[in-house]
């Protein structure tokens, strides 16, 4: 089988084509065969050397992806051959992720496909998706599952719509109940922010965004998804409600929040970090519950129309994937793998 390879860390010029053997599911596992392979920017970080030393002797890298079941190991009883199913984490703790022709899995990291939800919709899950999900569910008050009726009442800003988190965030939030509101830095991306079904769409480069946002909740903003905490803090302590969370899944604009503490304390405002890697596997399986839950309903399209333009690379030209996440390609990345 057809595998992309990595030993050494470095720029997307480490990675390579190689012939491999069919890797055999042991107990417990389940080998997939990839039809698309997700790419995000924990992946190219990876590679790089983001993460430290590369931490097996060969890497196969991705995180997401979706494909068909092919194999199951001893004591997997809930999939069958030919399932379609979308899988997450895939590389974690791994040497092999979805930047190949068949890849196995634990059982846990693999979730069934709903007959109405595409192979493209199945690889843009895994990390933004579950990303979302967890930035959602972390309020003082509450929910910590997502459902239709779950965010009721509630109003959620969302810093970059027009990322895949972001993206992921609005559709879960909506599908929720929320009133999402989302910052984006331009026209174009303010337009995919409102097809992915943002109530409320503030250019904050071309208006006063904290005077835009309690134009349209004067109450203050319940929960923020912050994507570059740095650049938006001052922004998040005019807008935030008493009670307020801000989630912060990423640092976009530097590593470094100064918060005005009094300011803070007064709100009783509530900053969580975090990471899906170590979120623990309540979490993860939650998440994968509930994001399944939204695809039966619909609620998680991709593709231009519904907010995430699609840029697609073909297996052989995973580093060429790899640059274009770097470059911050606006939409999804993926890697056509194999026939659906």
């Amino acid at each position: 089988m057809r595998a992309i390879t990595y030993s050494q860390t470095g720029p997307s010029s480490v990675l390579g084509l190689i012939e491999r053997d069919l890797p055999e599911p042991g107990p417990g596992e389940v080998r997939v065969r990839v039809v698309v392979s997700g790419v995000n920017p924990t992946d190219w970080k990876a590679r790089a050397g983001g993460s430290g030393p590369i931490p097996f002797a060969e890497v196969v890298p991705n995180q997401d992806g979706s494909g068909v079941v092919d194999a199951v190991g001893d004591g997997v009883t809930d999939l069958a051959v030919g399932d379609r199913v979308w899988v997450y984490l895939a590389a974690f703790q791994r040497p092999t992720g979805t930047a190949q022709d068949y890849t196995v899995l634990p059982r846990e990291r693999v979730v069934a496909l709903p007959d109405a939800a595409g192979f493209d919709v199945g690889a843009s899950l895994g990390v933004p998706a579950m990303t979302a999900h967890r930035a959602l569910t972390v309020h003082e008050g509450g929910p910590t599952r997502l459902a239709p009726g779950a965010l009721d009442g509630r109003v959620v800003l969302i810093a970059g719509g027009a990322g895949a988190v972001g993206h992921a965030a609005i559709q879960l939030a909506r599908w929720a109940g929320a009133t999402v509101i989302t910052t984006v830095s331009s026209p174009e991306k303010a337009a995919l922010a409102t097809a992915a079904g943002a109530h409320h769409v503030v250019d904050y480069r071309e208006e006063d965004a904290a005077a835009a946002i309690r134009a349209i909740a004067p109450d203050g903003v319940d929960q923020v998804v912050e994507v570059s905490p740095g650049r938006n803090a001052d922004l998040n302590a005019q807008v935030l409600a008493n009670h307020g969370s801000v989630s912060i899944y990423s640092t976009d604009g530097g590593g470094q929040v100064t918060l005005d503490v009094a300011h803070h304390f007064v709100r009783n405002v509530r900053y969580q970090f975090l990471l899906l890697y170590t979120v623990g596997d309540e979490a993860l399986a939650a998440a994968a519950e509930d994001v399944s839950r939204a695809l039966e309903d619909g609620a998680l399209p991709v593709g231009e129309d519904a907010g995430l333009p699609l840029t697609r690379f073909p297996l052989e030209r995973t580093a060429d994937a790899h640059d274009a996440v770097e470059a911050a390609t606006v939409g999804k990345v993926l890697i056509d793998v194999g026939e659906g």
